[in-house]
């Protein structure tokens, strides 16, 4: 939201500059985006004087003036304005200033030969407005020399982001009644005189929707004289960032922005019958002042009359209906809207505006004869006219929220303690009412909530406000008690296994990346499986619908990003949950590491040749590798298929410990899921279910077990068999090194043959087994006794020997 300081101080009595508002600001909780300072635009441009026009010698169009800046000599500058003239005042740009409207910085310069010592200027150039026919003309008694930004009149414009919960601060007077309950001024009375009629209203009014329409006041003024607002209200309507119109629609933009109340003007002579609140029936259109067409249904309340619908309640007035120049006599609509319903329907029609923002968020249902009575004033003083009786049609909820608040509380929830009496008193000046005999006293409050305040529910509420007009940085800082001794550990052994495998990821090379939790419902499918997806009822986004039911798909699109723009090898992880749905129906979310390798593993290069991509190796070497980092059984795991739909079918597989549990999946990403994601290239893929990995057995223990090295020498034994080709080594690795756990201590693969002497259909598998021994030596005796546990267990696979 924007605003002028000129605007605030109309209704804040304060000498205080810009850049004490934006602190006493941003100290109560009002945050500032940004200040906007015109005053710097115009910074090198002047009040000047043309003392002499001449023609141009080489261009019929362009003069030659010769120019007072009100010190030194006159400066000549060329100019192609056709109203340039000698006698004349207007607004000089010097070297070195910058055009607002188009960032040029000025400098000396010849044009067709002739020097040019800066620029005469138009108002699009000094995005003083939209005329541009030629030069501004300035009135005689401006003074020649002065700065045109302090004859301007420069004011800073001030941005702010307002939370939510607070609809008091989406107008200027409620931003400066915060701004006077923090000290910074005194806030101004609200100016709205009863505005009498001087014959009934010719229009009936009536409500049909109670429920989404409570209260409507209207009133008709006939014999306005609609044209262009006078220069402060467009001024007022410009900082805000607002295009003027008409002085009518201006009124009412004016009331909707100063005070946070929404109101709309109908055109009289457009309007048929009776005015009516009501629900729109099942497919009835309306064509809204954004020149659009919405399709409405029936849980959608309207404001109509006997010919069709003429506004979309609370949100946006319809095209047909509006005020024009030729404008004689308005309708005047003030209503009170339910705010659900406004949320609801402008989310069922993606439709937004300044009304709807408004509403939504709750305004102040008394203030429906003080705004009728405002914007009936500003018309009147605009644009003249006869005003007609108020209908008043309905009521909107006056009952006050009361809330029972001890004053102590502020002491216990804020951390400070301030007097019940300044407690009151910033109360008070917020516009909440303290009564009862114990006000002003150490004892319970019965505080009566102001109807522009629907966010205050409770009595924690109330210490926000009291803590925040008083300021935050006067709480002191204080350290939080802590107990005597060695601080205990407080990460759980989650938190704890997500520190390890974060670091291990990172160590090897991987860059960590943060995806979204929602992922577009088309993405998440093509992940789901056989798993029903969580799907929001109100998401941020249609794009962002669904809970990810894997990492994957946000790390394919990181990674489609990042290759988009020029990016050759891309390494990322994340660390995160997936969102599944339990027994019952019940969330259940899941620890799990996503991981992708896409583009080149290896760069060409002289000494490697061409780029060598990734491919399920080097997937499988990332899963094993960060398994063993999270404490699983890597020597037990096995391979098998099944990594599911999203992978390639020839080039991935699982770990699993067993049958059915499986610890992670890789693998290539299946050709149509790249498809899906438009990405190209080679992409490997990992996903490692953390929460499937068991955890440890025994009692928890914070110390490390003492490590003890063997007392003998360990010893090697070479083994070669030859096996089916279509056995996995990693099968006969486990057996192998399951064959006498006393004493083999591990067993790797070492050569895969096949070839000349391997007989058709086999492959030679050579398997180096490691041995320690504990107590004494391996005599002969107990190596072939091993030996043979050795190749009985190889044998169960269909493995023999190789003699």
């Amino acid at each position: 939201m924007k605003f002028s300081l000129s605007w605030l101080k109309k209704y804040l009595e304060t000498d205080a500059g810009i850049e004490d508002v934006a602190a006493t600001l941003n100290r109560i909780g009002i945050e500032v985006e940004g200040i906007e300072d015109p005053a710097e635009k115009l910074a090198g441009f002047r009040v000047a004087k043309v003392l002499t026009a001449a023609k141009h010698p080489d261009a019929d169009k362009l003069q030659v003036l010769s120019v007072d800046t009100g010190e030194g000599d006159p400066l000549q500058v060329v100019c192609g304005a056709p109203n340039a003239r000698a006698g004349m005042l207007g607004v000089l740009g010097l070297p070195g200033a910058s055009v607002p409207a188009n960032g040029m910085v000025l400098k000396k310069s010849a044009i067709r030969g002739v020097e040019s010592n800066g620029m005469m200027c138009s108002v699009r150039e000094l995005e003083l407005g939209d005329a541009h026919e030629g030069i501004i003309e300035l009135p005689e008694d401006a003074p020649v020399g002065m700065a045109f930004a302090d004859y301007h009149g420069a004011d800073p414009v001030i941005d702010v982001s307002i939370t939510p919960n607070r609809p008091d601060c989406m107008g200027v007077y409620g931003i400066a009644r915060d701004l006077a309950a923090a000290g910074l001024g005194t806030l101004k009375s609200i100016d709205a005189a009863d505005v009498a009629g001087t014959f009934p209203c010719p229009v009936e009014i009536r409500i049909e929707d109670a429920e989404g329409c409570p209260a409507f006041h209207g009133r008709v003024i006939k014999g306005v004289k609609n044209g262009p607002s006078p220069q402060w209200l467009q001024d007022c309507l410009k900082a805000a960032g607002q295009r003027p119109i008409s002085a009518l629609v201006d009124a009412t933009n004016f009331v909707m922005l100063a005070y946070g109340r929404p109101a709309h003007a109908y055109d009289l002579a457009k309007l048929s019958g009776a005015i009516t609140a009501r629900r729109a029936a099942e497919g009835e259109k309306v064509t809204a002042l954004n020149e659009k067409e919405y399709t409405l249904d029936a849980s959608m309340t309207v404001i109509a009359d006997e010919a069709g619908v003429h506004d979309i309640a609370g949100i946006m007035g319809g095209e047909h209906s509006g005020c024009e120049d030729a404008t004689t006599d308005v309708l005047l609509e003030i209503a009170y809207f339910d705010p659900q319903r406004i949320a609801l329907t402008g989310r069922a029609l993606n439709l937004t505006s300044d009304a709807r923002a408004r509403f939504e968020r709750g305004i102040d249902p008394a203030f429906l004869d003080t705004g009728l009575n405002l914007l009936t004033g500003l018309i009147q003083s605009l644009c003249g006219g006869e005003a007609s009786e108020v209908v008043r049609v309905g009521a909107a909820p006056a009952s006050p929220k009361i809330v029972h608040f001890d004053p102590a509380l502020t002491g216990d929830l804020g951390g400070v303690v301030i007097a019940p009496e300044q407690q009151q008193a910033i109360l008070e000046s917020l516009g909440f009412s303290v009564v009862g005999e114990q006000a002003g006293h150490d004892k319970a409050w019965a505080v009566t909530v102001p109807g522009w305040r629907p966010d205050v529910d409770g009595a924690p509420d109330i210490v926000e406000e009291v803590v925040r007009i008083f300021g935050l940085d006067n709480i002191e800082s204080v350290a939080l008690p802590r107990a005597d001794g060695v601080a205990q550990p407080t990460a759980t052994p989650a938190q704890k296994l997500e520190r390890r495998v974060r670091r291990a990821a990172a160590a090897r090379g991987l860059n960590e990346a943060v995806t979204w939790s929602f992922l577009p419902e088309a993405e998440a499918e093509a992940f789901a499986g056989e798993e029903k997806l969580w799907v929001l009822a109100n998401p941020i986004s249609e794009d962002l619908k669904a809970m990810r039911p894997s990492l994957l798909p946000g790390l394919i699109s990181a990674a489609k990003r990042n290759l988009d723009r020029g990016s050759s090898s891309l390494r990322l992880f994340e660390l995160g949950r997936r969102y599944l749905r339990g027994k019952g129906g019940a969330s259940d979310e899941r620890l799990t590491l996503g991981v992708i390798l896409a583009g080149d593993k290896t760069p060409r290069g002289w000494a490697t040749g061409k780029a060598v991509a990734f491919d399920a190796y080097d997937a499988k070497a990332e899963a094993m590798a960060l398994l063993a980092e999270a404490g699983a059984p890597v020597e037990k795991l096995q391979v098998m298929g099944e990594a599911g739909p999203q992978f390639h079918p020839g080039q991935s597989a699982t770990l699993r410990l067993g049958p059915k549990n499986v610890l992670a999946r890789f693998g290539m990403l299946h050709p149509a899921i790249a498809k899906q994601f438009d990405i190209a290239g080679s992409v490997a893929l990992v996903e490692i279910f953390l929460d499937a990995i068991p955890g440890k057995k025994g009692a928890a223990s914070f110390t490390r077990t003492s490590y003890t090295p063997p007392a003998l020498q360990s010893v090697t034994r070479d083994f070669a068999f030859l096996v089916p080709a279509e056995l996995p080594a990693a099968d006969l690795v486990r057996v192998v090194q399951g064959a006498d756990k006393a004493n083999i201590v591990a067993a790797r693969l070492f050569d895969d043959f096949r070839g000349q002497g391997v007989p058709e259909g086999q492959k030679s598998l050579a398997l180096e087994v490691t041995l320690q021994p504990l107590e004494k030596s391996y005599k002969e005796a107990d190596l072939k006794a091993i030996s043979e546990k050795v190749t009985q267990a190889a044998a169960k696979l269909g493995a023999t020997l190789r003699g």
